[in-house]
C-alpha cells in the first residue's frame, strides 16, 4: 500500500508527541523517519520506528536530552549527547559542523554517548544541502566478525560521504558488510534470497539467507579483511575524537545505545562543478554488465526513489503501517 509524505510524518508526529517528545523534537524526528521512507530506506523509516518507540519507553532514549559541547580545539568540538535521540542530536552535530566549516573552511563535531542516528545519510544530504563536503560515521554494538574471526567484535560502522552537486548530490551512505541488517531484513520481509553470499550460517556456511546471516550475526565485511579493517579503524576513529564509548563497551552494556560519532564537514564554494560532471559522466558511461539498466553514482538511485514517492505516494508495509498505527 502507499501514503502520502505528510500522512506519514503525521503519524509519526503524533505517536512521538504521546511518547513525551515537545513540539520541536517530535516534528524533528518525524521529518527524519518520514525521510527515509520516502528515500526507499525502509529498514529505517517505517520499519525502524516501532523499535524506536520501544527504546524510548524502555528509558534508553532520553526524549528531553540535549546535548552539549563540553570541550573545542581549534575547529573541533567534543559533544555529549546526553542519551538523547540520535536523529536530533546528529542533525544538531551537523548544523554545528556545517557553521563551524563555513567560518573556517571546516569544521568536526564528535559526539559521545548518543544513540542510534537511523539513516547516516540523513546527515551527508543535510550537509550537501547547505553547500557542504560532509563525512561522518559512527560505530556500533558488535554484530560483524572480524576477517578471519568467528564470533562478532567489530560493530557494522556505517560511513557515509557527501559532496553537494546542483544537478544532485554524490551521496554515499554504506554499511561495512556487504548487506546491512536493515537490508537483510528487508529481504527476509519480502522472503526473498540476497542476490549475492552476504555472510554465514550458525555451520559457517556461506548463505543467501537473510534470516541465517541475521541469526548468525556474521555478515561478510566488503572486500572481506579490508572492511574489517575499516570497520575497526572507524570505531578507533569515533571513539577516540569524541572520548566515547567503543564496540566492545557499547556492546558489554547490553544494547545499542551510547554510541559514538562524528561529523566533518568542509566549505564546498571552491569546488568546481563541471569537473564533478566529468567524474560522474565518465563513470556512467560504461555500458551496463547485463546489457540493460545504466551504472548510477552515489546518490541517484536514492534521488530517483524519492521523485517516485513524491509523485506516487511512498510505499510501506501494510504490517509495519498497522503497527505504527496502534502505538
Amino acid at each position: 500500500m502507499k501514503v502520502s509524505f505528510e500522512e506519514l510524518k503525521a503519524q509519526f508526529n503524533k505517536v512521538l508527541l504521546k511518547n513525551g517528545f515537545n513540539e520541536e523534537r517530535a516534528e524533528l524526528c518525524a521529518r527524519v523517519f518520514a525521510e527515509n521512507s520516502r528515500d526507499g530506506v525502509y529498514s529505517h523509516g517505517l520499519n525502524r520506528f516501532p523499535v524506536f518507540v520501544q527504546l524510548v519507553k524502555d528509558g534508553l532514549i532520553k526524549t528531553d536530552a540535549e546535548p552539549e559541547c563540553t570541550n573545542r580545539q581549534g575547529v573541533v568540538e567534543q559533544w555529549d549527547g546526553h542519551m538523547g535521540p540520535g536523529m536530533y542530536v546528529a542533525l544538531k552535530a551537523t548544523e554545528r559542523a556545517i557553521a563551524l566549516a563555513k567560518e573556517n573552511g571546516m569544521g568536526c563535531v564528535a559526539v559521545r554517548n548518543t544513540n542510534h542516528w537511523m539513516r547516516g545519510g540523513t546527515y551527508g544530504w543535510q550537509a550537501a544541502d547547505e553547500g557542504c563536503v560532509c563525512i561522518c560515521a559512527t560505530n556500533s554494538i558488535a554484530n560483524m566478525p572480524p576477517f578471519g574471526g568467528k564470533e562478532p567484535r567489530l560493530g557494522n560502522n556505517p560511513l557515509v560521504i557527501a559532496v553537494p552537486r546542483k544537478e544532485g548530490h554524490l551521496v554515499l551512505d554504506m554499511a561495512i558488510s556487504q548487506f546491512s541488517y536493515g537490508k537483510m531484513q528487508e529481504y527476509e520481509l519480502k522472503e526473498e534470497a540476497l542476490p549475492v553470499d552476504g555472510g554465514y550460517d550458525a555451520e559457517g556456511n556461506l548463505t543467501k539467507d537473510p534470516g541465517k546471516i541475521r541469526e548468525s550475526e556474521r555478515p561478510l565485511p566488503i572486500g572481506f579483511w579490508k572492511g574489517s579493517g575499516l570497520s575497526f579503524m572507524l570505531d578507533v576513529l569515533v571513539a577516540a575524537l569524541s572520548n566515547g564509548r567503543g564496540v566492545a563497551q557499547v556492546t558489554d552494556s547490553g544494547s545499542e545505545a551510547g554510541v559514538s560519532q562524528f561529523f566533518l564537514c568542509i566549505n564546498a564554494q571552491s569546488i568546481d562543478e563541471a569537473l564533478l560532471n566529468s567524474i560522474v559522466n565518465y563513470t556512467k558511461s560504461s555500458a551496463p554488465a547485463d546489457g540493460k539498466g545504466e551504472v548510477r553514482y552515489p546518490g541517484e538511485g536514492t534521488l530517483n526513489t524519492r521523485r517516485k514517492s513524491e509523485q506516487e505516494g511512498i510505499h510501506v508495509s501494510e504490517e509495519m503501517w498497522q503497527k505504527v498505527l496502534e502505538l
